[in-house]
């Protein structure tokens, strides 16, 4: 919302399937007047758009630059001239900044409209190219940059967060105060070994509040926990957890004028909005609709306006806006950019639970239905597994290469999406207890949610699939090692050995957490929880997905996936996208030919009623007969030779 609360900006990102792209549009709305109008549709994704301090500018960034270059005399190569822009509400005009050949990373307003503060980076910039080779060089990757700006009026400094590509050195990754009046005055705010993200200024100016993101290096103690929401008190450096009391995973958050926050909580398989007062440790849980509530905006001089985003199963992501929060379920939907799913015969879904076996901990997931089949028996089964494994299935609206059990659902699967033990939103512990056991434990919730629906007669025994991404691709590659009742397997970026995939991985940490220690102290732990080393079992059909240039889960586990399996004569695709990392997100045909793939996959392998585990081990007793019968016909002569 601007400060006028006149306005309100909205960017959405689509497939721009003509130039193998993503479309950033960045819209005006038009809060009195109720209409949209397009600044651009090149907005820089990863650089947030700021109003000026009377909303009559917006800072902004864009992906596409003018075709304006120089020639660097030393590189003898064209370098990009980057630019930032001031879009006029009042002109419609979009004003561009020259930045020569330094990179913006964020910016922020200050209390005038006539200055804001940037971050750049050019790592040639203080370096000639043609004594590269004169100096040792220790260290050639730029490891830290800053990510967020927050301008702080009532004392005339800067506070900012620094990331890193580096995930072991979290000290990366933390919050710093610098004094304008004297630059050379820089506070550290915290050393906590987490990321600090989505950065908001109190009211009063007197705190920084901010989102924790656990992480963790391999030197202190992983955190372990959901995200939690954070203030750190300029004054004396004191730092506060707010929302102490909540039981879920904070998604998002909003400061009010009169110094209330609120929060977006997510419990379960649903997000809603609630109040905390800063005074108060008490949460106020506003009565909303059912799902997920996202991206939450407040007025600065309304104290119950808001504008969030907001889906369901059944209702597409689409912008809300409310003048008083306490009338949530009167929301109005202020834009129609999904309005083509509503006029599809979609499928319906609910929340399905059951117990793990071994322990009776009630576990719960997602429960698509075939349009047209809700509440019917003896269907064809999906499990479709989430990453993280810090992450959730919700009550939302998701169609991507990732999230794609609506369209699973769609060519006639039910479809589940378990939330086993290491999803947030059902509490701390519920993450914890994934340790030491990281497949083996959330596999049983998984395996038990299957038999559960085959015993309630909601999937057909016969007709099992499994399939994931990330995390979710290294349980499928876990589960199809541990049973044999699924046709097919559809794994994407899944790891089948953890000892290798520490080594060569950015997050190290993680597998040292939850394996509890490194590959040399717990190689027993490593080795059990390894799919490769139990890959004798495997007898289902299985298609891999990886990026080529994925380092979070690297690629060669695919490869050592799919050589094995060639090697068991087992069914197998591996489909390698170029130019990809862990998150399918460069070209949006790669996501597109991923969802086409494995729905064929299962088509071919999945959706029969006689499945290859039975074609493979009436092939293994025919092979077993026959080696039978040639030692009976040579038994006698080995009995004649040996007298």
């Amino acid at each position: 919302l601007s400060p006028t609360d006149k306005h309100l900006l909205i960017h959405t990102t689509r497939p721009s399937w003509n130039i193998s792209s993503f479309e950033h549009a960045l819209w005006l709305y038009d809060i009195e007047k109720q209409t949209r109008k397009l600044i651009t549709r090149n907005l820089h994704s990863s650089i947030k758009p700021k109003w000026s301090p009377n909303g009559n500018w917006i800072a902004l960034s864009l992906n596409k630059y003018p075709s304006i270059t120089r020639i660097n005399d030393h590189q003898n190569e064209q370098q990009p001239e980057q630019y930032i822009y001031l879009y006029s509400v009042i002109s419609d005009e979009l004003l561009p900044i020259h930045l020569g050949t330094d990179i913006p990373l964020t910016l922020t307003w200050s209390n005038n409209n006539s200055v804001f503060y940037l971050a750049t980076m050019n790592i040639w910039s203080t370096i000639e190219y043609n004594d590269l080779d004169k100096d040792e060089w220790y260290d050639v990757i730029q490891y830290r940059k800053a990510n967020e700006f927050l301008f702080v009026p009532l004392e005339e400094k800067l506070v900012y967060s620094t990331v890193s590509r580096d995930l072991e050195n979290m000290d990366a990754f933390e919050l710093y105060l610098i004094d304008l009046r004297n630059t050379s005055s820089l506070v550290r705010l915290t050393n906590n070994e987490i990321f600090e993200q989505d950065l908001q200024l109190s009211i009063d100016g007197k705190q920084v509040l901010f989102i924790s993101w656990p992480l963790g290096s391999t030197r202190k103690r992983f955190n372990d926990t959901q995200n939690r929401l954070y203030s750190v008190n300029l004054v004396n450096g004191q730092i506060e957890r707010l929302a102490e009391n909540f039981f879920g995973s904070i998604m998002g958050y909003t400061m009010n004028n009169d110094n209330s926050i609120y929060i977006l909580g997510q419990l379960g398989t649903e997000a809603h909005v609630y109040t905390q007062q800063l005074s108060t440790k008490n949460l106020i849980y506003h009565n909303g609709w059912n799902g997920t509530y996202r991206s939450i905006v407040s007025s600065r001089n309304n104290n119950n306006s808001i504008a969030f985003v907001y889906s369901s199963f059944e209702k597409p992501m689409e912008v809300y806006f409310i003048n008083n929060i306490y009338q949530l379920q009167s929301s109005q939907a202020i834009t129609n950019f999904n309005q083509l799913f509503i006029q599809r015969d979609l499928p319906r879904a609910k929340v399905y639970s059951w117990k793990n076996e071994d322990d009776q901990q009630i576990i719960e997931g997602m429960l698509h239905y075939p349009p047209g089949q809700f509440q019917s028996k003896n269907l064809p089964l999906l499990i479709l597994i989430h990453g993280g494994p810090s992450e959730t299935s919700l009550n939302q609206f998701l169609a991507n290469a990732f999230y794609w059990a609506t369209m699973a659902a769609s060519e006639g699967w039910l479809v589940l999406e378990p939330n086993y033990r290491g999803s947030v939103g059902y509490g701390d512990q519920f993450i914890a207890e994934v340790r030491y056991k990281p497949l083996s434990g959330p596999g049983k919730d998984i395996l038990s949610g299957v038999d559960q629906l085959i015993k309630d007669g909601i999937a057909d025994p016969r007709r099992l699939t499994v399939g994931g991404y990330s995390y979710g691709g290294s349980l499928t590659n876990w589960l199809i090692t541990q049973t044999k009742r699924f046709n097919a397997a559809v794994s994407g970026a899944g790891i089948v050995d953890h000892a290798s995939a520490w080594g060569t991985m950015d997050i190290p940490g993680f597998h040292t957490y939850f394996f509890g220690g490194f590959p040399w102290e717990v190689p027993y732990i490593y080795q059990n929880e390894s799919p490769i080393y139990e890959l004798t079992k495997v007898r289902t059909p299985t298609h891999i997905i990886a990026g080529e240039d994925d380092i979070r889960i690297p690629t060669s586990q695919s490869y050592m996936l799919e050589r094995a399996l060639y090697y068991r004569e087992i069914p197998v695709k591996l489909i390698i996208f170029p130019n990809e990392g862990h998150i399918i997100d460069f070209n949006p045909l790669h996501g597109k030919i991923k969802i086409r793939e494995e729905l064929k996959w299962l088509q071919k392998y999945g959706n029969q009623s006689s499945n290859y585990n039975e074609l493979f081990n009436n092939n293994e007793k025919l092979k077993l007969n026959y080696v039978f019968e040639i030692y009976i016909l040579l038994l006698p002569y080995i009995i004649i030779k040996s007298i």
